[in-house]
């Protein structure tokens, strides 16, 4: 349970936890492990560093890094200090990394040790560059952390945060594959941890390990770790996914509770010692983030002999919406639905003129509650759009069936998520748009047993040229981040278009999704 009375913020929770049982292990990270007592102390001091520095509220503080304990002091001190942490996602690339440091105006960037180059590249023109404090590790020509720092104190700061405080950006890319900053609240979160500890595979319990796998610029990886410390669990923090290093760790270190990409339980099966390990101490396995194959979520079950969680919700709605409990997964013909409603979040299926349609019927699927987005960075026309009529509108269209159960059919907006990561059509086909050889082309998702959606280009080569797919692939991995590139291309004569141009997707996809279930994450 979660004492809602102590943690008012997200900025509370060490400090409550600290003062109940200050000597719990928060979070483990390879063999260092950091209690709650300290946790709280040296967010502390990051806070008063900060507001040292000059940083006041609202200002934002961006990080680039993998997975690393780090983080959460840094996440607890910015909160502390009122400011908002903006998670840059490291699998971009420079360019990219550029565009959101200058969207989101951090007066400081703290990297971790693999990324100080790519830091210096990103912010090098940039009008208003930020400070960059090595947050671990030699950053070369940087200031480190414990420098920074100096005789910063690990007092509380006397300036409260409040419940109408910008917390966390993340960004997540827009149709135009240009990335959007989703500015959620500590009103936000205060919504999402009133409703966690009652929803299966985010309740925990004192005694139980949680293991955070998925990267902590994912708004998955966030809220497994707010969730858990906020109920006083001990977390491990994964570096970096392994499907072997993880099926060890799960037994070593006697892990109840994870939350996993079908991508991550699909490589994990595939591995030799996974039948045999001992997960006797896990209780829930949560996935989502994209799409997994039936037969993959009944081997994983088997496998496994944990109780399954299936989360529906997107960033813009503080990763929350539905949840297919463990018991539903063995009801007939739930096993492809995303669930229920979340208690106190509301959703409904609206037709393109915002009406309430009956079960059965497919319209979009739309979210209200408190833990729907404050709005976009920079983006009022695309907030106003996205939240129009009160309504979080997904962009997925989808129906309910009689028993309150829902179902993704398909995606309004064309966006891929392949491996739990978003991919825009838009953006990849920019990318493409320009390699010699080149006409017309329309990036579509087609399923991929590993990835959930794997990325498709189909190309229209121009005339008299024949264009050699690996050179198209690597001229994209030259100009968008390496994941987003084409796993397959095919060369056609024409794409099929409308009376008003518009490539017809559903028409290039419909031959690769023929006799499937589209279950989305």
């Amino acid at each position: 349970m979660i004492d809602l009375e102590a943690i008012r913020t997200l900025a509370d929770i060490p400090t409550a936890q600290a003062r109940r049982r200050g000597e719990a292990i928060a979070v483990k990270f390879g063999e260092r492990e950091t209690s709650y007592a300290a946790l709280d102390a040296r967010s502390n001091r990051i806070a008063n560093a900060l507001i040292a520095s000059g940083i006041r509220a609202g200002d934002r503080v961006a990080v680039l890094t993998r997975n690393h304990d780090a983080w959460y002091p840094l996440f607890f001190g910015v909160a502390k200090a009122r400011a908002c942490l903006v998670p840059v996602n490291c699998r971009l690339a420079t360019a990219e990394i550029a565009f959101i440091l200058e969207d989101a105006a951090p007066r400081i960037l703290f990297v971790g040790e693999d990324f100080c180059d790519a830091a210096r590249a990103a912010i090098g023109d940039l009008e208003n560059p930020p400070t960059v404090v090595a947050l671990y590790g030699a950053g070369a020509g940087l200031v480190a952390l414990e420098e920074w720092l100096g005789a910063a104190t690990d007092s509380r700061p006397g300036d409260a945060p409040q419940l109408d405080d910008d917390v966390l950006q993340l960004y997540t890319s827009g149709t135009t594959g240009r990335p959007k900053g989703v500015v959620l609240a500590n009103r936000n979160y205060r919504s999402f941890l009133e409703m966690a500890a009652e929803v299966d595979g985010f309740a925990y319990g004192e005694d139980e390990t949680v293991m955070i796998v998925m990267p902590l610029f994912h708004v998955a990886g966030t809220n497994i770790g707010f969730s858990g410390l906020a109920q006083g669990a001990r977390l491990v923090l994964v570096r970096d996914f392994d499907a072997a290093g993880i099926i060890g760790l799960m037994q070593q270190e006697r892990v109840a509770h994870a939350f996993l990409a079908p991508a991550m339980i699909l490589m994990m099966l595939q591995r030799p010692e996974a039948a045999a390990a001992d997960y006797a101490a896990l209780r829930t396995i949560a996935y989502g983030a994209s799409p997994i194959a039936e037969d993959v979520l009944r081997r994983a079950r088997a496998t496994f002999g944990c109780g399954f969680v299936q989360f529906y919700g997107s960033t813009e709605s503080t990763g929350a919406g539905s949840c297919l409990s463990p018991s539903a997964h063995d009801l007939p013909g739930k096993l492809t639905s995303c669930g229920r409603p979340w208690p106190g979040i509301e959703m409904a299926i609206l037709d393109a003129e915002g009406r309430a349609l009956a079960d059965g019927e497919i319209g979009e699927i739309v979210i209200r509650g408190g833990i729907v987005m404050q709005r976009y960075w920079n983006r009022e026309s695309a907030s106003a759009e996205t939240l129009a009529g009160g309504w979080l509108h997904t962009g997925d269209a989808g129906f309910r069936d009689a028993d309150g159960f829902y179902f993704v059919h398909d995606r309004i907006k064309d966006m891929i998520v392949s491996g739990g990561e978003n991919v825009y059509p838009a953006e990849v086909e920019s990318a493409i748009m320009g390699c010699p050889g080149v006409a017309d082309v329309a990036v579509i998702g087609v399923p991929d047993d590993k990835w959930g959606e794997a990325v498709k280009a189909l190309v229209v080569p121009a005339p008299g040229a024949e264009p050699d797919p690996a050179a198209i692939v690597a001229w994209v991995r030259d100009r968008i981040a390496a994941y987003k590139a084409p796993k397959s291309i095919d060369f056609i004569a024409a794409l099929p278009r409308n009376p008003s141009g518009k490539v017809l997707r559903r028409e290039l996809r419909q031959p690769f999704w023929e006799g499937r279930a589209r279950a989305v994450g």
